[in-house]
């Protein structure tokens, strides 16, 4: 009966030592995965041109789908900005706002050639349509 009991035991450590070793294959490759995408972030002043300025009409979605999240944010806060200034709105919706850079960088992470000002009116054309 002991001998029995042992084979069991050691049917399950030999099981568990080889779902302990899958599972450190797992990790060290989601380790190694999230450590690339880290790496692919670029701080916004890289994008600086020699002037100082980020030219911002010709940011590409690639870019901002690339920088740091806070950096994407404060690019959407700008673009807000801008188009509201031109559009002559003296007026924030904090959440609306938000929401509209989420879906910006959003659209920018599955539409990597775009302009993100081409993806600001695109996504500003889909939602006065009703889409």
């Amino acid at each position: 009966m002991v001998i029995s009991r042992i084979g069991i035991d050691g049917a399950v450590l030999a099981a568990l030592g080889r779902l302990d070793w899958r599972a450190g294959v797992f990790a060290t490759a989601m380790l190694a995965a999230s450590a690339s995408a880290a790496q692919a972030q670029t701080e916004l002043k890289n994008y600086v041109g020699a002037n100082g300025y980020i030219q911002v009409q010709q940011l590409t979605c690639a870019q901002l789908a690339n920088t740091y999240q806070e950096d994407a944010e404060l690019l959407g806060v700008w673009y807000s900005g801008w188009l509201n200034g031109r559009a002559k709105n003296h007026f924030i919706n904090v959440d609306r706002t938000k929401d509209g850079i989420h879906q910006v960088i959003v659209y920018c992470k599955a539409n990597p050639n775009k302009k993100v000002v081409d993806a600001v009116k695109i996504l500003i054309n889909q939602a006065k349509s009703g889409q």
